[in-house]
């Protein structure tokens, strides 16, 4: 508190000034009246005028002595100077001693008065008592005790009550004061209070309108689907929907909608709006140019200290790059990414949603297995670029001809599939609808496809399924559609093929073998027979391994039969090592009796392209001991059809370590004269096809001729396959004489057998 402000200072000033009035004033009645006084002979009281002027003098003048003494002084001069008028002037003086509690009440406080008033009180009584001041009661000459008594008592009571007003005048003062202090304390703690508010809110609002976060306020007005008008928007608003604050103060939220705003959205929105809800929503807006953008939108409502709700506040949050990266990543998730077609992750969920509508009766649908015939012919002979655009352009095809019901996908390389939903609940009806649908994707492919300028001509084998109320699993369904296919292509191609039960039969048979296949291995059902090679005398020249599988219960299963069905389930490289393991247990037997030869051992193009393929190979022939020149690998020449340098790369790493490499059923699938004088080829095997009309039929006998030439021109070895006549022996023996392999010579053998038959000279003792 200021000290000017305090009733301390105040009644020092007071004094002060009082103590200047006094002494002026009595200077200037002084003089006149000791004039008067010395010509009357009354020098008491010219003295203590004298006294009283010199005792004010030297008070006014102590200015470093403390207040309450100098008031003191004062009040000692006030009493002394009224008892001496009192004792020489008469009763009149009584005013000096009742100005002196006044005084005291005024400058001390209301103690310092009574004691003062106590003090005037005793020397009025001694003075009338003393009957020194000429006091007496009017009316009576007599001077008493009790004249002495009632004079001071009413003495007492005039100058109490004017003291104690005084005191009491001056309390209240004092109390209005402090509560003035108070109060302006109080107003002046408030005013920093709104200083600090004020700047609080300063800075909230600099920080709400440097947010990059958009913030709107707008104020609530209740009922259904009123406009909460606008009051509010920060920086970053105007920034990002391009709207500047007066065009938007006073409007409705609802201006930065867009035609892409998703209606169920906007009614979810709004709905919470007029149930006063907090809601929080991602929508996408438009700025003020049209732009689409996404929003992270959360709206709450505000309460006053009532509790009643005045005001939205909204924080919306750009997520539109959020929403693209998601965007991106769900369409790697699912959907191809050279055709952009669902892929097979989203084909299996809304085959499953198939399923469920077909099973709850909602009606028939279809599947379809499309795999573009010749496709590998047009990639390999083009390029990956040229296959890649035909590809697409017959994705884009395919996804012109079906509805807004249907799926078109794509499972990778050249097969699609297609989704046909809603054809009714007549089976027949769906069946013709769907195949009519088939006959046109089959038809629409068969146009071809112009790339850069050139047509490249193609079609489609098609492979149709019903789905209707029977139980079926999805994978089930792909199954029949592709084996529809594969009857489709087992047809000529370029055909249609609808899924019928004996195809199922089929198809179960055939699971039913990749289990029985499974377990032939690990129950020692699967060995490997020797069909033996011989030269133009019928002398031996090595082995060809051949797997057998003899069941439990005997029966045997044909190799065309079960080396399918492990190629299809992938137990082709479990076979494969197999096989390779015992042609090398075989030819130590072979040696250990006198008859070591090599032996030839096919390997599939799966097993040719595992990572380890040839790892494995350097150790099987660590681990057997087996000479790496006595294994001959024939290949087919499927293997070229797909990385035709890794595949050349590979059967250069097994020629150094002495494995010699046979292309089979040479002649029959991609030859290359290109490809074939880069391979470290040992030998040619002649397809059993070319030998069969040998020599009578003159394009045969022509190809084979072919044959042996040119691998004569290139050192290798060759060996006709399927040498099963006199005539075709004789007719070889003359034309080049190469190996022979064949029922003719020997039928395939298990190792006993063929150790029991076989002679010194290498010939078999009979015929097997």
């Amino acid at each position: 508190m200021n000290s000017y402000d305090s009733l301390a200072h105040w009644r020092h000033q007071a004094f002060n000034a009082v103590l200047s009035v006094i002494l002026m004033l009595g200077v200037l009645t002084a003089i006149p009246s000791i004039v008067l006084l010395v010509g009357g002979g009354s020098w008491v009281v010219v003295v203590l005028d004298i006294i009283a002027l010199a005792w004010l003098a030297v008070l006014r003048l102590a200015q470093r002595m403390a207040y309450r003494t100098r008031v003191l002084h004062f009040l000692a001069i006030v009493l002394v100077i009224g008892c001496g008028l009192m004792v020489t002037v008469g009763p009149a003086s009584q005013l000096y001693l009742i100005a002196a509690p006044v005084m005291a009440a005024l400058m001390l406080g209301t103690g310092a008065a009574l004691v003062t008033l106590l003090i005037g009180c005793a020397a009025v009584l001694g003075i009338s008592y003393a009957d020194v001041g000429h006091l007496h009661l009017l009316g009576s000459m007599q001077h008493s005790a009790a004249q002495a008594v009632v004079i001071t008592v009413n003495y007492a009571f005039v100058s109490a009550v004017i003291t104690l007003l005084c005191a009491f005048l001056l309390q209240r003062l004092a109390r209005s004061i402090s509560q003035l202090h108070a109060t302006a304390a109080s107003l002046h703690q408030g005013q920093l209070q709104l200083h600090a508010m004020n700047a609080e809110l300063s800075l909230t609002a600099a920080a709400l309108a440097r947010l990059s976060d958009m913030v709107l306020i707008a104020r609530i007005v209740d009922g259904p689907g009123a406009d909460q008008p606008i009051i509010f928007v920060n920086d970053a608003f105007e920034r990002q929907t391009g709207y500047t604050r007066a065009e938007v103060l006073g409007g409705s939220w609802r201006i930065l909608l867009g035609a892409d705003s998703d209606p169920a959205e906007v009614a979810r929105l709004s709905a919470a709006i007029d149930r006063g809800e907090a809601v929080t929503s991602e929508l996408q807006y438009a700025t003020r140019s049209g732009q689409s953008y996404w929003v992270e939108f959360e709206l709450k409502p505000f309460a006053d200290a009532g509790g009643v709700k005045t005001h939205w506040v909204g924080i919306a949050r750009d997520i539109t790059e959020r929403k693209k990266s998601a965007l991106h990543i769900h369409r790697l998730a699912f959907y191809d990414v050279l055709t952009g077609l669902p892929n097979r992750r989203l084909l299996m969920e809304r085959l499953e949603a198939l399923l469920v509508e077909a099973g709850a009766g909602h009606g028939h649908a279809a599947l379809m297995f499309i795999d573009l015939d010749n496709f590998k012919v047009v990639n390999d002979a083009r390029g990956h670029a040229v296959g890649d655009a035909l590809l697409t352009n017959a994705a884009d095809r395919l996804a012109a001809l079906v509805g807004k019901f249907d799926t078109v996908a794509r499972l990778g390389g050249d097969e699609f599939v297609v989704l046909l939903g809603r054809l009714g609940h007549d089976a027949d009806v769906a069946t013709a609808a769907a195949l009519r649908v088939a006959e046109t994707i089959r038809h629409a492919v068969a146009e071809g496809f112009a790339i850069d300028g050139q047509g490249y001509q193609s079609s489609a084998s098609i492979g149709v399924t019903l789905i209707g109320e029977r139980a079926a699993t999805v994978h089930d369904l792909l199954c029949e559609a592709d084996t529809a296919m594969y009857r489709a292509k087992a047809g000529g191609r370029n055909r249609v093929a609808l899924f019928e039960a004996t195809m199922r039969a089929q198809m179960e048979l055939r699971l039913g073998m990749q289990d029985d296949l499974a377990a032939a291995l690990d129950n020692g059902e699967l060995s490997m027979h020797l069909q033996l090679q011989v030269d133009h005398l019928g002398m031996a020249t090595g082995a060809e391994m051949l797997m057998r599988w003899q069941r439990a219960d005997g029966s045997m299963v044909a190799p065309d039969q079960f080396i399918p069905v492990a190629e299809e389930c992938g137990l082709i490289v479990e076979l494969g090592q197999f096989a390779l393991r015992q042609a090398c247990h075989a030819w130590h037997v072979l040696a250990r009796a006198g008859h070591a030869m090599p032996l030839s051992v096919n390997v599939s193009p799966s097993q040719f392209r595992h990572p380890d393929f040839v790892e494995q190979v350097v150790t099987l022939l660590r681990e057997t001991a087996t000479p790496a020149d006595q294994l001959i690998f024939e290949v087919t020449e499927g293997l070229f059809v797909d990385h035709q340098d890794s595949v050349i790369d590979r059967m250069h790493q097994l020629a150094a370590l002495g494995i010699r490499m046979s292309i089979d059923d040479f002649g029959t699938g991609y030859s290359s004269l290109a490809y074939l004088k880069r391979m470290p080829l040992f030998e040619l095997k002649i397809d059993r096809s070319f030998i069969r009309d040998t020599p009578g039929d003159a394009n045969g006998t022509a190809i084979v001729q072919g044959i042996i030439a040119m691998a004569g021109h290139l050192g290798l070895r060759v060996v006709a396959e399927g040498v099963e006549t006199e005539a075709q022996a004789r007719y070889l023996a003359a034309n080049g004489a190469p190996g022979m392999q064949g029922f003719l010579f020997a039928r395939p053998l298990s190792l006993a057998q063929l150790l029991a038959r076989i002679d010194g000279a290498g010939r078999l003792l009979t015929s097997a």
